[in-house]
């Protein structure tokens, strides 16, 4: 059974930055597996913000974050990172970590995820 542990989240001025941390464990070969990172806010459903693959790092970016935030991993620690720059008030949401299925192409779609992380708070104030 993977475990996804996020960190690093809080509360942050608008133009400000922050990154997210997740680690994960209990899955062999963490670097044949994509991981993507999404978001929600009350109300409304789990969005996609950011992927990255498992072979050779390729990165995708919802529009809303593209030049803002960067998706990064590495595979000895196994552990993903979301370095979050210039956000704002609209970038307020629980983030989630997530990991897609060996050898495929990262989760953009919540039905895509094999498992979530608990989530952590960002709250960007104006």
């Amino acid at each position: 059974q993977v475990q996804l542990v996020e960190s690093g989240g809080g509360l942050v001025q608008a133009g400000g930055s922050l990154r997210l941390s997740c680690a994960a464990s209990g899955r062999a070969f963490f670097n044949t597996y994509p991981m993507s990172w999404f978001r929600q806010v009350p109300g409304k459903e789990r969005e996609f913000v950011a992927g990255i693959s498992w072979k050779i790092a390729k990165t995708y970016y919802a529009d809303s974050v593209k030049g803002r935030f960067t998706i990064s991993r590495d595979n000895d620690k196994t552990t993903v990172y979301l370095q979050m720059n210039s956000l704002k008030p609209e970038d307020t949401a629980v983030y989630y970590c997530t990991i897609g299925s060996q050898f495929t192409d990262y989760p953009t779609r919540p039905d895509s995820v094999d498992s979530w992380g608990q989530g952590t708070q960002i709250t960007v104030s104006p």
